[in-house]
């Protein structure tokens, strides 16, 4: 999670929260952004309390953190892409071992984490501490105000998808949560991890937001179905392999890293080979306008 010090960075991100963008745009069922239109972080160790970046056999990065952000953060500003609906962040975050984000703040946001590879280290003001494995999840409802830490303390890198998606109401009462992924079975099909607080719907993690967050590993030939309802939208992300979407608009290709904004009133074949993560929510005005 990119804070730290989290009080120079705090600024910039309460400017780009407001940056919704109003552009009038062309409706497609398929936006594509490919991997090399993400901004890619590279910070020195010293800005979040790491000591000096070393090369090792299992990391050559030239820095401790690669991180690709989806959307407007840190030190990237855009304009003209700084949400999509209530998804306000959407960091891919590579960490080096034994590296990681020290103590910080949050305040007034729902925080949703997946971890893809290694174990994901977090303690936090809440008295929560737990180590979390691939295809597990946490969140935080950050509401009036928590901090907490989020360290690789193994020794392989560790990846993590992490989601800021704006809440129904801001001052809510901190939470934490989180569920461990060992018995999860996301193959060639859709699992359901995130849900609204208000929904009906069984999940296993529920936030104060109109949103839904689903998870699927497809092998290769085997297909899953992203079903939109008028009124929704989704944002897609490849988490690994190579899926291919169609639909009414024809066939998109993906590499690990690529995503999509989806439109409601269709259906999306998504074929394997690929680990795919989808965020679905209200439809509403902006989406990338730099592309």
């Amino acid at each position: 999670m990119r804070q730290a010090n989290v009080w120079v960075w705090l600024p910039v991100l309460a400017i780009c929260s407001c940056m919704i963008s109003k552009a009038p745009q062309l409706r497609t069922a398929l936006r594509y952004i490919p991997s090399d239109k993400l901004f890619v972080s590279e910070p020195v160790p010293r800005m979040f309390g790491n000591p000096p970046n070393k090369r090792t056999e299992n990391w050559t990065n030239d820095n401790w953190l690669k991180s690709r952000f989806h959307f407007s953060f840190a030190e990237y500003n855009n304009f003209g892409n700084s949400n999509y609906g209530v998804l306000r962040v959407m960091n891919d975050d590579l960490v080096q071992p034994k590296r990681g984000f020290g103590t910080h703040g949050h305040r007034n946001m729902e925080i949703v984490t997946y971890v893809v590879q290694g174990k994901l280290s977090h303690q936090d003001s809440l008295g929560t501490k737990e180590s979390l494995g691939r295809g597990s999840i946490q969140f935080m409802t950050a509401g009036t105000g928590v901090a907490h830490s989020e360290t690789n303390d193994d020794q392989e890198p560790l990846r993590f998808i992490q989601m800021w998606l704006l809440p129904t109401s801001n001052g809510l009462k901190p939470n934490y949560g989180s569920m461990c992924g060992d018995n999860l079975d996301l193959t060639n099909k859709f699992a359901h991890l995130v849900s609204s607080v208000e929904s009906s719907r069984d999940t296993p993690v529920k936030i104060n937001c109109d949103a839904n967050i689903q998870v699927a590993e497809i092998s290769k030939g085997k297909t899953v179905e992203i079903d939109l309802k008028e009124g929704r939208q989704a944002y897609f992300l490849a988490v690994e392999g190579n899926p291919v979407i169609s639909g009414s608009f024809g066939k998109q290709s993906f590499k690990q890293h690529d995503a999509a904004e989806l439109k409601g009133g269709e259906s999306f074949i998504v074929q394997g080979p690929g680990h795919v993560l989808v965020v679905e929510m209200a439809e509403a005005e902006g989406g990338r306008t730099d592309l």
